[in-house]
Order: C-alpha cells, then sequence, then structure tokens
C-alpha cells in the first residue's frame, strides 16, 4: 500500500492547503444545477436536486478536510473510502432528476479518490469513472452530447494523479534527505565521542598505573597523579556533553599540551613544535583532532620511545620510534580522522619510518 506523510508530521503546503485542488474543480457542478433548475420537474424536485448536489458538494470538500487532518495514512484510506461511497450514493440519488448531468459528478470521486486512495486504487478508480462517462451514454444514445465529460474527467485524473505522484515522491525524498541527515549527525556523535574518550581514557589509564606504581615510593606524586585523574575525568565528561550537543571543538594548543603530558605520563620522549602559527587557521581544528588520535595510537599501540610532531602550513606529521603498525586493520579512530581528512578534500598516509615505528602524515590543500 503506498504512504503518505502525515499533516502533523511536516509543513508542506499541501498539508495545509490541499484542500484547494479538490476545491477547483467545484466549477463544474454547474453543469447538474443547470440541468435540474431547467428541467421539466415539479419545483419541490427541482429544490430538492439542487439541494441534493448542493448537498454533495459540501460532503465532497468536508472529505477533503478530514483526509488532511488525519494522522496515518491507514485513517486517510478509510476516511476517503466512507466519503466516496457517500458522494457515489448521492450521485445515485440524484441521477432520476439530472439524468446524464450526473456524470458531471464523476470528476469530484476521481479527485477525492486520487488523494485518499492507494495509487492502483485510484488510477483504477479514475479508469472506472472514464469508462462509465462512455458506455452509460452510449447505451442510451446520448454520447456525441456528454463527449465532454470523457474529456473532463480524463484531464482531473492526469492532473491530480500527478499531483499526487508528485507529491509522494518529494516525500520520499525529504524522508531520505533526513535519513542521510541522521546517519551522517550519528556518524558525527560516534566519531567525535571516539575521539574524545579514546584520547581521554587512553591518559586516565597510563596515569592510574603511574600512581599505582608511585604510591610507595612516593605517596605525594601519586596524590597528584590521582588529582589529575579527577581533573580528566570531569573535563572528558563535558567534552561528551559539548559533543552530543553538537559544540565540541578541537583546540591546537591544546591538544599539542595535552600530547606532551600523555607522552610523558607514558614514558615516550616528545619532541613537538613551539610555533603555531605556522598553521593556517583553516587548519587547526582539524589537525587538532589528528594529533589527538595520532597521539592516543602512539601511547597506546605503538610501544615507542621517541614520538616528533611536526607541523606546517597544511602539514601534520607524527613519527614514532615503535614496534609499527604490524599490518593491523585501522581502527574506528584512525578510520575517523581519515574520514575527516578526507572530507575537508586533504590526504592521510601511514607508512612505516625510516627507521622502523610510524609515521602519520596528513596533508591538506
Amino acid at each position: 500500500m503506498s504512504s503518505a506523510p502525515t499533516p502533523a508530521a511536516t509543513a508542506d503546503p499541501w498539508e495545509r492547503f490541499g484542500w484547494l485542488m479538490g476545491a477547483i474543480w467545484l466549477v463544474f457542478l454547474a453543469f447538474p444545477i443547470v440541468a435540474i433548475a431547467t428541467s421539466d420537474e415539479q419545483p419541490v424536485w427541482r429544490v430538492l436536486g439542487i439541494c441534493g448536489i448542493l448537498a454533495f458538494g459540501a460532503s465532497y470538500l468536508r472529505g477533503f478536510f478530514q483526509i488532511s487532518s488525519q494522522d496515518t495514512w491507514d485513517l486517510v484510506v478509510r476516511t476517503g473510502v466512507r466519503y466516496l461511497v457517500l458522494l457515489a450514493l448521492i450521485t445515485l440519488a440524484l441521477t432520476p432528476l439530472v439524468g446524464l448531468g450526473a456524470l458531471a459528478h464523476l470528476p469530484y470521486i476521481v479527485a477525492l479518490g486520487m488523494f485518499s486512495l492507494p495509487l492502483a486504487w485510484a488510477f483504477g478508480l479514475a479508469g472506472a469513472a472514464i469508462l462509465t462517462a462512455i458506455l452509460v451514454p452510449l447505451v442510451v444514445g446520448a454520447l456525441p452530447e456528454t463527449w465532454y465529460f470523457i474529456l473532463i474527467i480524463t484531464l482531473v485524473a492526469i492532473s491530480t494523479g500527478l499531483v499526487r505522484v508528485f507529491e509522494e515522491r518529494g516525500h520520499a525524498h525529504r524522508a531520505a534527505q533526513a535519513d542521510l541527515a541522521l546517519a551522517a549527525e550519528r556518524d558525527r556523535v560516534a566519531r567525535d565521542v571516539h575521539d574524545v574518550l579514546g584520547h581521554s581514557l587512553t591518559v586516565v589509564t597510563v596515569k592510574a598505573e603511574l600512581a599505582q606504581r608511585l604510591i610507595d615510593t612516593d605517596p605525594a606524586r601519586a596524590h597528584e597523579e590521582l588529582e589529575q585523574i579527577q581533573a580528566l575525568s570531569r573535563v572528558a565528561l563535558a567534552e561528551i556533553r559539548a559533543t552530543v550537543s553538537g559544540l565540541r571543538v578541537a583546540s591546537l594548543a591544546d591538544e599539542l599540551a595535552a600530547a606532551d603530558s600523555a607522552l610523558a605520563d607514558a614514558g615516550v620522549q616528545a619532541e613537538l613544535p613551539e610555533n603555531l602559527d605556522v598553521v593556517d587557521p583553516r587548519h587547526r581544528v582539524l589537525l587538532a583532532w589528528v594529533l589527538r588520535e595520532a597521539v592516543t595510537n602512539v601511547v597506546r599501540h605503538s610501544g615507542a620511545s621517541l614520538c616528533t610532531v611536526e607541523l606546517g602550513s597544511d602539514l601534520l606529521r607524527v613519527t614514532d620510534d615503535g614496534k609499527g603498525t604490524g599490518g593491523r586493520r585501522e581502527g574506528n579512530g584512525l578510520r575517523g580522522i581519515r574520514e575527516r581528512v578526507c572530507a575537508a578534500g586533504g590526504t592521510l598516509t601511514l607508512a612505516p619510518g625510516p627507521a622502523g615505528g610510524t609515521v602519520l602524515e596528513v596533508t591538506l590543500d
């Protein structure tokens, strides 16, 4: 069954003013009204007939209002079917008074059906209406005089059918865009949370191990390390909250300071640049994220004794003398910063160092 957007879920103008597409067809009620007003029937029957046509028009508009106010497509279909049956019954009741003028009611039934039924049913209903407009006059020998009903019903079916198809395609497109945006936001949050937690937990682990070793030999230093662990935990919690709310922005200066502390705690000698002004301001946030992940990997996996960080206008290079990647697959963190770099139009390479270890290099345009 075809689906349709719920009125409460979107601000699509059709949701509020879709009944106008149905109201414009009310002009065709002039045909049966004129037929009754000029007939030879008694005045009472003519009045009743005109009242019946007005009731038909009112029911038709009411049907459009009702289907536009439903919250689910199933309710739209049920409401549409009820009003279509009501319109058909009124049309049959008026047929003895208006004769072939009752064919003027078919465009309304087609229009309402097109916006309240699954597409296959709606087009089937339109086909049945066109067939009725052909066969009934043909049977009574009045087809030449009623050809315009066939044209009107066909035009209504085509126009409303196109509106319905375009509306559904637009809804499908908006839904796909919303899904893509949700997936991108989910990936962003997952990547940022990994970057924040991965680095913070690595540093906390290193400091906890250091405090454990110092607790007997240097209680004051151990106490200092524990205080730093508490501070890091609070910072990490704040960063996670900022990440989830989309406010997290990395600072290259802060990440260099954090890298110096993390490498020192892990017993890795650090050679870090002092001048950050060489870095293009456009690239500093991205390079800060890359530096955070690179240093985290050096501390966690490399077993290095020396880590060197080099910065250029559009360059970051992190070199260690550790055991290298050993053919390991990229983890989520490295894959995340590669996605960040590629999204910015840059390249990230990971290669063995000239004397062992690993060289991670990022270049940006």
